[in-house]
């Protein structure tokens, strides 16, 4: 779900990096059509001119009765003007490392390397993609933008583009209390394509405070703000 989600922060525009928070930790509930199926931790840290992000999603509710499992997602970097550039990128599935993935950005010469089930391949990089992860955060480091706009997204193991808008500003509820909202969709161009949609919090630095995935194939899934700390 957030390898489709998180391209949206390529949907804004630069903004200093300086304002933002040096620590966050949130959390947030995981439904499938409404049913309860998981929890996500997710803390990010800022060091100077450094970043770390860890996000870890964990089996509850149904899911856990039949799956209990991990996926763990790491992304740390560097900090500049354009706010987060990812170094590297790691996924860990908590008992199948067999689907384990590991990249490392080469900027320079403007190519990500990926290490999945035993090859490595290089593919090409373009500028400001972000990884699965960080992606979400470099929110904090844009601000809005109307319009359609076209992004890159690294997940390890290719780059995709994706194309977004702006469609409303609503207030919304979620368990962690109500917010003010950038609520951004998805451009969808064939039926096979899933759908995205993603609800900014503008009061807190544009954080995501809710996400909603739509598969072709019937998959509905939501995650929604639980608890919220930035320092």
């Amino acid at each position: 779900m957030r390898t489709i989600l998180a391209a949206l922060a390529l949907a804004l525009a630069s903004r200093a990096a300086l304002a933002v928070p040096s620590e966050v930790r949130a959390q947030y509930t995981l439904t499938n059509h409404g049913v309860a199926i998981g929890r996500i931790d997710e803390t990010f840290v800022r060091k100077g001119d450094t970043y770390s992000i860890q996000s870890v999603t964990r089996s509850e509710g149904v899911l856990k009765l039949v799956f209990d499992d991990s996926i763990t997602l790491e992304s740390a970097g560097r900090v500049n003007e354009e706010g987060l550039q990812p170094l590297r990128f790691g996924q860990r599935r908590g008992k199948d490392a067999s689907r384990d993935i590991a990249a490392t950005f080469d900027w320079e010469h403007g190519v990500m390397h990926s290490h999945f089930r035993g090859e490595d391949k290089d593919v090409p990089l373009p500028k400001e993609t972000q990884d699965r992860i960080s992606m979400m955060y470099q929110f904090m480091n844009m601000s809005p933008r109307a319009g359609d706009v076209v992004m890159a997204m690294a997940n390890g193991r290719k780059v995709e583009h994706y194309t977004y808008r702006l469609v409303d500003e609503p207030r919304i509820r979620t368990p962690a209390g109500e917010f003010d909202t950038l609520h951004y969709r998805r451009v969808t161009f064939t039926p096979k394509e899933a759908h995205a949609e993603i609800w900014l919090a503008k009061t807190r630095f544009n954080f995501p405070v809710r996400i909603v995935f739509d598969d072709p194939n019937g998959l509905r899934l939501e995650q929604a703000l639980v608890a919220l700390e930035q320092h």
